[in-house]
């Protein structure tokens, strides 16, 4: 039997409440007012329509209810006065959260966080298999503890698979006792692991290639940054080439690698990446890792900023904290101050590239300034190179032949488990050596 993607929200312009909250000392980068903004574009490119909005200032969370009882209870009526679908919170709700809000709200009403809703969109825009299944994984791996009577017969909604002992169709037989949560709870479970193998071979096939592409040597660019940023406009005019573009959040998930030739004739792979968010679900970069990977093996990123967002500077943080957690910061970056074309003083964009150590500002839509762009893109990619002395071990030799292949070799001591080598190489392929430098502050 073929599988299924859970369903996701409906698609009948249901009628969405916002409920935003700032808790003290909670570390965030959008203000209150803010959050709520990308918040309420979050449900609209989800296919909402918003009802109407309110927040609450905590000192810390309810443990019942994660906003006070008398703040649930205003709410209810507003909800119900303007006859809203669902309620949709700026905050990830815990399984208690959850339990007790639709408890209070009843059935009418359902209670959704912003966790859910970044979940729902990712399965609207999943173009290929590979993207279908990562979605999969994380709306499992979300729902599972916030699994209630409410949601029984989950599993028929996802298939599974059948002819396996015990089942009928991919939906477990209940046994003696067991109720119909537990047995959702068992398919569930037994999906997850599932969607793991699968995305397991997905991402020794994304190895192997990768291990390909590193013997040709042809570099890698990585476009990263805020959703709607830019990157798939940009790589479509850098490239001629016909990625979906919207204005909207998430409009592209799935990666897409197109070949560009750089100013001196040389070829190069530029690869557009799934955008950041703030509050990006973790259950997603894990479930993403194979495309993230993508990310993580570049020899240059690209971090396309939105320039003319008001909150650009957080936008830029929530992205280095991204490629933190995937351990992808110690890889050259060239920062693109994006969409001059909407700003009322293209100049002022360029004054603030003095806040950022290697940058251009560009309008991918008109593409001025793009030229300039993959100057800079040769200059760190064939011209740049920097002198360091590493100690790699013998079990690294593949490392060890690629310093000898790119990089000019000054000084060389063999040791009993490690070599030791101080040379030159470009600075493309310093990210790959950063975990065996002896000066770690290069």
């Amino acid at each position: 039997m073929a599988t299924k993607t859970p369903k996701p929200i409906s698609r009948q312009r249901e009628r969405a409440f916002l409920v935003g909250v700032d808790i003290y000392n909670q570390d965030k980068l959008l203000s209150l007012e803010d959050s709520l903004t990308e918040l309420s574009l979050l449900a609209q490119t989800a296919g909402l329509d918003i009802a109407g909005q309110a927040y609450q200032k905590l000192d810390r969370p309810n443990p019942q209810t994660l906003i006070g009882p008398g703040k649930v209870q205003e709410i209810l009526v507003l909800a119900n006065e303007v006859r809203a679908d669902l309620i949709l919170f700026d905050e990830e709700l815990s399984p208690r959260h959850l339990r007790e809000l639709e408890h209070i709200f009843g059935e009418e009403i359902r209670i959704i966080d912003r966790t859910a809703l970044i979940l729902d969109i990712f399965a609207q825009h999943a173009q290929t298999k590979e993207g279908s299944l990562q979605v999969e994984l994380a709306q499992y791996e979300y729902r599972l503890p916030r699994l209630t009577r409410a949601w029984t017969h989950l599993a028929r909604q996802a298939g599974g698979g059948g002819g396996r002992s015990g089942s009928v169709g991919g939906v477990g037989l209940r046994g003696p006792g067991e109720t119909q949560l537990e047995v959702d709870r068992r398919e569930i479970r037994r999906r997850i692991i599932h969607l793991k193998e699968k995305l397991e071979k997905v991402r020794t096939h994304r190895q192997q290639y990768r291990s390909r592409r590193r013997r040709s040597q042809m570099p890698v660019v990585a476009l990263v940054g805020y959703t709607n940023a830019g990157k798939s406009t940009l790589l479509n005019k850098l490239s001629n080439a016909d990625i979906y573009v919207a204005d909207q959040l998430f409009a592209t998930l799935d990666p897409t690698t197109r070949r560009v030739e750089l100013p001196g004739g040389r070829p190069v792979l530029f690869t557009d990446t799934v955008g950041f968010i703030q509050k990006l679900p973790t259950s997603l970069i894990a479930s993403f890792r194979a495309t993230l990977e993508e990310i993580a093996d570049a020899d240059l990123l690209l971090h396309v900023i939105d320039i003319s967002h008001n909150n650009a500077i957080a936008q830029v943080e929530a992205v280095h904290e991204t490629l933190i957690e995937i351990e992808a910061d110690n890889i050259p970056v060239i920062s693109i101050l994006n969409k001059i074309d909407l700003l009322i003083d293209p100049e002022g964009a360029r004054n603030t590239l003095i806040a950022f150590p290697q940058s251009v500002a560009i309008s991918a839509l008109t593409g001025e300034g793009t030229q300039e762009l993959l100057n800079a893109v040769e200059g760190i990619l064939y011209s740049s190179n920097r002198t360091i002395s590493v100690r790699l071990p013998y079990q690294q030799g593949g490392l060890i032949s690629l310093f000898h292949d790119v990089g000019q070799v000054e000084h060389i001591e063999h040791g009993e488990s490690e070599v030791f080598i101080r040379g030159e190489i470009p600075v493309r392929f310093l990210s790959k050596l950063q975990p065996y430098l002896v000066n770690k502050s290069v």
